[in-house]
């Protein structure tokens, strides 16, 4: 059974899909380990550290030769995947939506192409899980992104100079990344509120010491929605939302947009007339900004400033973090193969009755056989 692992080529990917940990681990399965020279450069990771883990090392040519498994970050594209067997699991983030075309072109070599983000959230899936693991490093850095920009202090000072007031921090969408960044505003001092079309997620923004904010007369989701995301919302609560957010808006110092919906453009949180109503110097963070964004006006892998209010919109933002973003990463791989390691066969094997096996497959014999991809 050889594992192949690829350096990423995607422009601001740093990560890298094992370590010398998860590698140690692999081989201890009965696995042996082939990594592309230079593959852990971005997250740290020198070709020794490999070389001392058990794997060899080379070119992408030669760790493709003869690979039974190929994990990376970020699909590569097909035509970098010269001389792979057909039959050959590919593993990573895959973007099927947005990559449709690479999807083809993954059936096209005869690979079975699994996505990982599409890993459903279910209890004994949750150590595969790559969209939380990066999220929760994505939510951490995405409050230290707004420090950096913001031109003032976190925490409350009382000095004999005089006091400074602790920044306001308003956190819309409490998702994983959402938490997260609740929860690092607050240890830097912040005073910090939280907002959520799911009505279930208020108990979990009071729990962190943050305030909600919520629509009162009006329901919203009630529980989680499909896969713990929310959903599309009625007109009704959008502008009772839009109404209640402004008047909170213009009062923050920091507002951090974190809001997704799977398979859609990212839903419109914040218009220019709310960036507008902000006093100058204020900073909002788009953590949706490559997703078409949260905030009318942010533009991805920049930092705008619009009406004295800088809005930033790192693209890849657990990248920002390679090499804990690398380790979670790789874990949540290696989490994977070792759940559906067949030792007789010495290999991992996927049930097609399984609930993960339906979900993350998306392409095997030549076909795309997923059926989010049938239309």
């Amino acid at each position: 059974m050889r594992i192949a692992v690829l350096a990423e080529q995607a422009a601001d990917e740093r990560r890298v899909a094992a370590t010398p940990e998860t590698v140690r681990k692999l081989i201890q399965l009965g696995a042996t380990l082939a990594v592309e020279a230079g593959a852990g450069a971005g997250a740290s990771i020198d070709d020794a550290a490999y070389a001392t883990a058990g794997a060899t090392l080379g070119d992408r040519a030669a760790v493709l030769a003869d690979a039974d498994v190929v994990l990376g970050v970020q699909g590569p594209a097909p035509d970098s995947l010269g001389g792979v067997k057909p039959g050959a699991w590919l593993v990573a983030a895959l973007n099927p939506i947005g990559e449709r075309a690479r999807v083809d072109g993954y059936a096209a070599l005869g690979l079975e192409a699994l996505a990982m983000e599409w890993m459903p959230r279910i209890t004994r899936a949750q150590s595969m899980d790559i969209l939380s693991s990066q999220a929760n490093l994505a939510g951490y850095k995405s409050v230290l992104d707004a420090a950096a920009a913001y031109g003032r202090a976190f925490p409350m000072m009382m000095t004999a100079a005089g006091t400074i007031s602790a920044a306001r921090v308003f956190v819309m969408g409490v998702g994983v990344a959402g938490l997260q960044a609740i929860a690092t505003a607050r240890r830097l001092g912040a005073q910090v509120s939280a907002t959520d079309v799911r009505s279930a997620t208020r108990e979990q923004i009071q729990s962190l010491g943050a305030k909600p904010i919520f629509v009162e007369k009006v329901a919203g989701i009630e529980g989680e929605g499909a896969g713990g995301y929310a959903g599309e919302m009625s007109a009704e609560y959008r502008e009772a939302q839009a109404e209640l957010v402004s008047g909170h808006i213009a009062k923050q110092d920091i507002v951090i947009t974190t809001a997704l919906i799977p398979g859609r453009p990212a839903p419109r949180l914040i218009t220019d007339a709310q960036v507008a109503s902000m006093r100058a110097g204020s900073v909002i963070v788009d953590l949706a900004v490559e997703q078409g964004g949260n905030v009318e006006g942010s533009v991805a892998g920049e930092s705008v400033v619009r009406h004295g209010v800088t809005i930033v919109g790192h693209r890849n933002v657990p990248s920002r973090l390679a090499a804990d973003a690398s380790a979670l990463f790789a874990r949540n791989l290696y989490n994977f193969l070792a759940a559906y390691w067949d030792k007789e066969a010495g290999r991992p094997v996927l049930p097609s009755d399984d609930e993960v096996t339906q979900a993350i497959v998306l392409t095997r014999g030549g076909q795309v056989v997923n059926p989010r991809l049938s239309t």
